[in-house]
């Protein structure tokens, strides 16, 4: 075995960075999208090739009113040349997200949005070319305060005692080892590295320390933030960068 853990003929170097290819396919991630349309054609997201995967970080904001007009997009965003996954964040319509089909996918649960679109559920650990991924989206609203439930704000961005339960569970049947977690939160420790001011603690940051505290990963990706930043050892704030999920050195 190579580098991470990985076989040496799937590792190649581009400008002194070490990048990972599973067969012909490449595994990209990005963070918060807020529903903005140009990002899908940026020069960043014209690099990913045919089956190549997108991941977006929460907040992915194409989700929001169920109009015609907002179905016609996702219709478009489904029919990339590559596959778009994302996790909830909290300015994603939970109450219409959780209204798609629930299925099995690669190990995990998703539900289907439209073709190579789907949101990657809580709690899942999914296998994709060859990785383990934890997932689990939602985040606490800092302005809770002034947005309108159901309207703008959902009390769904915050996970259940059962979906905690449920992400448990799968984490054990896999000795609590993953190659890397994907939230739209990041864990305190970074929330405190970026001077994020909390508003108390909730079941879903007990979860997070939790997990960042027993289960072992090589990194952690996250929105929320809005930015770009490596926090060492292994977390990873993500905004508007697009980058493959493997990077021996992460360059921000």
């Amino acid at each position: 075995m190579g580098v991470l853990g990985i076989p040496p003929a799937s590792l190649f170097f581009r400008r002194n960075l070490l990048y990972w290819v599973g067969g012909d396919c490449m595994i990209y991630i990005t963070g918060d999208m807020h529903g903005d349309l140009p990002r899908f054609k940026s020069k960043e997201m014209r690099k990913l090739r045919k089956n190549d995967y997108l991941i977006v970080c929460g907040d992915f904001g194409f989700v929001w009113d169920g109009s015609d007009k907002e179905r016609k997009l996702l219709k478009w965003i489904g029919k990339r040349r590559y596959h778009v996954l994302f996790v909830e964040g909290t300015h994603d319509n939970l109450d219409l997200l959780y209204e798609y089909p629930q299925t099995e996918w690669q190990g995990g649960m998703v539900r289907e949005i439209s073709g190579k679109l789907r949101l990657l559920c809580r709690g899942s650990v999914f296998q994709l070319e060859g990785l383990c991924l934890f997932t689990f989206g939602g985040g606490s609203s800092e302005d809770a305060d002034i947005r309108r439930e159901a309207r703008t704000w959902w009390s769904r961005e915050l996970p259940t005692r059962e979906e905690v339960a449920a992400a448990w569970e799968n984490l054990r049947l896999h000795d609590c080892q993953v190659d890397y977690i994907i939230t739209h939160q990041g864990s305190g420790r970074a929330r405190q590295c970026l001077s994020i001011i909390e508003q108390g603690t909730s079941i879903l940051d007990t979860f997070l320390d939790e997990v960042r505290a027993t289960c072992k990963h090589k990194r952690w990706f996250f929105g929320g933030a809005h930015l770009d930043k490596f926090l060492p050892p292994s977390e990873v704030a993500l905004f508007r960068k697009v980058i493959p999920i493997i990077q021996e050195k992460i360059s921000l």
